[in-house]
């Protein structure tokens, strides 16, 4: 059903999504396939290999082979979730296993692991995220399974090394695994970087309409641990249905295009509001002034992604009033959808957050920029 050309190039691919044609009807969008079970061969034989629906859906195959492509690794699986694909990595780690976290990590990853590594027999420790002596010196030789990579991290948007973190974890033995939901294939693929295994909330950027959960996990090559994350894709049944990833297939068509306006429109939104006299800092790696900057440089193309945080003057009371003020921004918990969101982060996570009271985590979507800009003009002056 596939007429790829793998002499274009990697934007027509994924706007063609792989170029994909029905050969009997010449369709160029796929059909969604809901049956769930197929029938057997009286020989006892199963068609294509394909027994049920949890491991065999036709729908994931194109998805699959586009998210392979896009990170120029050698299988895909999806999941249900971005914590479905996470907490499945970590699930594939045995008692005794040690695993590496950054300390500026995604909320769902560290609440996980506060409340379930341990009883899974997993430990593990964090460490700043710029910091590679850090992590060296954390590293368990034989005991450290995963170094977990994440950059730009949610929500400061500090920036990991990802090459020195990779050639550190597998100097242990240890697999790196790097968390590409923020900058996408269009600005980083880490396995070219020497990531093991590539992590996506493909709920986000790669679906790019908030329409859709779903995750993806990208492996450079197969490895025992690998093979684990696949038997407990499909024998715990943390997939997702066909309608989402057929979904997630069409908004995965317009990656490129959303991406370079998303991550233009952040650009100018932070240049905008660093020196702002109501903003004490504006957190977004495509600023000389922030932390990791030269590495964001070093491994980031196209852009720097549609993330940036604020931190508002006055502190927690007033940046709730500055949210509280947008009418153009949502006040929502997502990124990557087309319209712009705004959210106090700390107040989402709950007691316990690291994340300071005067953030508000933006997410940068694909309206014109001066509407954006004005809005938060106006929000500001009101408080």
């Amino acid at each position: 059903m596939n007429d790829r050309d793998d002499s274009l190039s990697i934007e027509t691919l994924t706007a063609q999504a792989l170029g994909w044609v029905d050969h009997d009807t010449r369709s160029v969008i796929p059909p969604i396939y809901p049956s769930t079970t197929y029938e057997r061969g009286p020989d006892l034989t199963y068609h294509h290999d394909r027994k049920y629906t949890r491991a065999d859906n036709p729908t994931y195959d194109q998805v699959s082979e586009l998210l392979r492509m896009l990170e120029g690794g050698a299988d895909a699986q999806l999941f249900a979730s971005g914590m479905a694909a996470t907490v499945a990595v970590f699930q594939a780690l045995k008692p005794g296993d040690h695993v590496i976290v950054p300390e500026n990590v995604y909320g769902g990853v560290r609440k996980w692991l506060t409340g379930f590594a341990h009883p899974w027999g997993i430990d593990f420790d964090a460490v700043p995220n710029e910091d590679v002596e850090a992590l060296k010196a954390a590293l368990r030789p034989g005991k450290t399974k995963i170094v977990w990579i994440e950059t730009p991290s949610n929500p400061e948007w500090r920036i990991m090394d990802i090459k020195a973190s990779a050639a550190l974890a597998h100097e242990a033995g240890a697999i790196a695994v790097a968390d590409n939901t923020v900058a996408t294939p269009v600005h980083t693929r880490p396995i070219e970087l020497g990531a093991d295994i590539v992590m996506h909330s493909a709920t986000k950027y790669l679906n790019g309409h908030g329409d859709v959960l779903m995750g993806a996990l990208v492996s450079a090559g197969e490895s025992e641990l690998w093979h684990r994350i696949h038997e407990i894709a499909h024998d715990a049944g943390a997939l997702p249905g066909p309608f989402e990833t057929w979904l997630l297939l069409r908004g995965m068509r317009t990656l490129f295009l959303r991406m370079e306006r998303i991550s233009s429109n952040a650009l100018a939104v932070a240049r905008h509001f660093r020196k702002h006299p109501k903003v004490t800092e504006v957190l977004y790696p495509g600023l000389p002034e922030c932390r990791g900057h030269e590495v964001a440089l070093s491994q980031m193309r196209r852009g720097f992604g549609g993330m940036l945080s604020m931190r508002i003057a006055g502190g927690r009371e007033k940046a709730v009033a500055v949210q509280a003020g947008v009418k153009v921004f949502k006040r929502a918990t997502s990124m990557g959808t087309t319209e712009s969101l705004i959210e106090h982060r700390a107040s989402y996570e709950g007691p316990g957050s690291p994340v300071p009271g005067d953030l508000l985590r933006l997410a940068i979507g694909i309206e014109n920029v001066s509407d954006l800009i004005a809005d938060l003009e106006q929000a500001l002056a009101a408080v």
